[in-house]
């Protein structure tokens, strides 16, 4: 399935998270193209969310606040979907129980 450009957004800052890492290190643990990842990074770093690192010889990129930031609100947006439907099913099951109750109740009776 294709990612929506902020789902590869979320992935990207996601794997920086743990460690800075390269462009194809990103894309290894992304699962993206280098190319996808370059153009990401592009936005990314304009609006300072990941910044450039030189480290022996190669580019590294690395989160910052801000990035950190925007990946814990991110997170915290898809945990609210997820209790949101969460109480949704609750509350479809809690208008089912009672219909197969009084359903069980007539198929007794008979």
């Amino acid at each position: 399935m294709r990612r929506s450009k902020l789902e590869s957004y979320e992935a990207i800052l996601e794997a920086l998270i743990k460690k800075p890492l390269t462009t194809d290190s990103i894309a290894y643990e992304t699962d993206m193209s280098c190319v996808v990842i370059k153009q990401r990074l592009d936005s990314l770093l304009k609006n300072n969310l990941v910044e450039e690192r030189d480290s022996d010889e190669e580019t590294v990129y690395a989160i910052t606040e801000k990035g950190m930031a925007v990946f814990k609100t991110l997170n915290f947006q898809k945990y609210l979907e997820k209790v949101a439907n969460t109480l949704r099913t609750m509350d479809d099951a809690l208008e089912v129980i009672p219909k197969m109750s009084r359903y069980d109740n007539e198929r007794d009776k008979v």
